[in-house]
């Protein structure tokens, strides 16, 4: 059959694609049936609800894996590529979603990894027309991007400074619980640089505090560089119109609204 015939182009559309009356009431559908698997999956962890309940819950596991297995397979059919659809990120999940039950069958308890259908929501962004989301995910993406690498020159210095402030609370607080050795104490310093302050190690002697009230003052900027840093590029990055069509030949998405081509790979539209 050829590789893109009409049907297989309409079962791409409907599939990958929530531009048509069709293509959304599958992905709703398919959400739907997602959340009631993984609704399925968190009651039967429930005791007193297995119990009582446990082989309707398990019969209709089977049923939404049986759907979800043929929904992947017409995914692999109607793309170009299969191979690549099968190494991208949704591919990945999808294969996920339905590889738990068969493997329960041979490793019982494995059917709660389930609960990772609960990642294929992502694909809500595509639903109900709700493309200035991708448009907003996209400039932030771009945003994301253009910040990496000053980020990681500022993830970098963050380190530095825990390496640093951990070798000397170790030093200044020797035989104290919590600062035993140079790890326990980085331990330590990034749960105070990070202001999350759990309470379990702290500092006694005077010395030692004074470096503890420093490095807390010190996370306040932590919190707030890459927060500057990205939305410098925010500001200077606007968001694009697009659509929810994807590349049938490298599963692209995000394409402006005028797109005749994938922005890509070049393959018509």
């Amino acid at each position: 059959m050829d590789p893109m015939s009409p049907a297989r182009n309409r079962l791409h559309e409907i599939i990958f694609e929530a531009d048509t009356p069709a293509g959304k009431a599958f992905d709703v559908g398919l959400l739907l049936a997602i959340v009631a698997t993984v609704t399925a999956v968190m009651l039967e962890s429930v005791e007193s609800i297995a119990a009582e309940y446990g082989s309707l819950l398990r019969s209709a596991e089977w049923v939404f894996t049986g759907l979800f297995t043929i929904e992947y397979a017409l995914r692999l059919y109607c793309v170009r590529n299969p191979l690549r659809y099968a190494r991208s990120f949704f591919g990945i999940v999808d294969l996920l979603a339905v590889l738990p039950s068969y493997l329960a069958l041979l490793f019982p308890g494995a059917h709660t990894l389930l609960v990772i259908r609960v990642l294929r929501l992502l694909r809500v962004f595509r639903v109900l027309k709700l493309v200035h989301f991708l448009s907003e995910a996209s400039v932030l993406g771009r945003a994301l991007r253009a910040s990496l690498p000053k980020i990681t020159v500022f993830l970098g210095s963050v380190v530095c400074v825990v390496v640093m402030v951990g070798t000397a609370m170790h030093l200044i607080e020797s035989g104290q619980p919590g600062f035993d050795n140079i790890p326990e104490s980085m331990y330590w310093a990034v749960v105070t640089l990070t202001t999350v302050g759990y309470g379990d190690v702290v500092p006694l002697t005077a010395l030692g505090r004074i470096l503890a009230s420093m490095l807390m003052v010190l996370g306040y900027a932590i919190i707030a560089v890459p927060t500057g840093i990205l939305s410098a590029e925010l500001v200077y990055l606007s968001p694009r119109k697009v659509t929810t069509r994807a590349c049938p030949e490298c599963m692209a998405e995000g394409h402006d609204e005028d797109a005749v081509h994938c922005k890509s790979c070049g393959t018509k539209l």
